[in-house]
């Protein structure tokens, strides 16, 4: 007979836990506005290029070269860390891949949890979702045929793995382009069955991938669609804040609250779109979400604070 026994943090450690993390924030809010100093908080991290997909929207893929380092990234935590940074999102390519000998992503996920409040993952799906971050994203952009045209006929698996999943925080993330922006709804309603919420953000072109962004008119419809969506309590999580200041981009950017890792461990605070794409301003058309929310909470919108503590789960 096997004995399971199920440890759980006390209530007094957790309480204690979350008030620490929230008196970190508000020292975190104050010194930024007070010194004008401005110290990242989340980390992106591109653990490695390689993938089980090549989907048409994705530049990463078509990028050879190694995974990172485990002693690049066990250095680069603590760096990140006496900076400022307490949310470490990790991504690729396919960011369950990663390894470094026998290494792999469970080894970097045990050290990451050293450091930060939050260490979250996205992943495509196709492989088992069994990693013990304290958030995964799931990617899904589309319907069975829109999805599969897009991410390489994956959907059964994506969707099979999901289900069989225990993470009990797993989210999906939809990038919503021309070609599944019409059945967005559909795809929401079809996806509040099997994940704890759901978050979108809109496609932004590479110089290697397809042109697959909406016109401003689409991406108003969508938006629109989703607010109503949100309204009839299906589990979109972005804020309405977001979803409104996103039809023509009304929302102020603070892109010095992100740091990104890159595969070859370059490290570098800002936006990851500036510098890195045919726009000369790309500011202009984007539309990553979490940037939106994570702005909006910094100019503290109660709404995007509480998008952040129910995917993230900080105090």
């Amino acid at each position: 007979m096997r004995i399971i026994i199920i440890y759980q943090i006390p209530k007094n450690e957790v309480l204690k836990i979350k008030l620490g993390q929230l008196l970190y924030l508000v020292k975190y809010y104050t010194y930024t506005k007070v010194t004008n100093k401005k110290r990242p908080i989340l980390a992106g991290v591109k653990l490695t290029h390689r993938c089980t997909l090549k989907c048409r929207q994705c530049p990463f893929w078509r990028r050879p070269g190694e995974d990172i380092k485990f002693t690049q990234l066990k250095e680069t935590m603590k760096n990140l860390y006496e900076q400022g940074v307490r949310i470490w999102l990790m991504e690729g390519g396919e960011p369950l891949l990663w390894r470094d000998g026998e290494l792999n992503i469970h080894d970097i996920v045990a050290e990451a949890k050293k450091y930060f409040y939050c260490v979250g993952v996205t992943t495509n799906g196709t492989l088992p979702i069994d990693v013990k971050t304290d958030v995964v994203w799931v990617s899904v952009d589309g319907l069975r045929d829109t999805h599969n045209y897009l991410r390489s006929n994956s959907f059964d698996k994506v969707i099979e793995n999901i289900k069989k999943s225990r993470h009990p925080k797993l989210f999906s993330n939809i990038v919503i382009n021309r070609l599944n922006y019409q059945e967005i709804p559909e795809l929401v309603k079809f996806l509040s069955d099997i994940v704890k919420g759901i978050t979108i953000q809109f496609f932004f072109p590479y110089p290697e991938s397809e042109d697959l962004a909406l016109t401003w008119e689409q991406r108003e419809k969508v938006l629109d669609e989703l607010i109503e969506l949100k309204k009839e309590g299906w589990p979109l999580v972005d804020s309405f804040t977001a979803l409104k200041a996103l039809k023509k981009n009304t929302w102020k950017c603070e892109p010095w609250m992100v740091v990104c890792v890159e595969r070859d461990g370059t490290v570098e605070q800002g936006c990851y779109l500036k510098n890195r794409t045919p726009y000369e301003d790309p500011c202009k058309i984007c539309g990553l979400t979490a940037h939106t929310e994570l702005s909006l909470a910094y100019q503290l919108n109660w709404e995007a604070i509480n998008v952040g503590r129910k995917t993230m789960g900080i105090f």
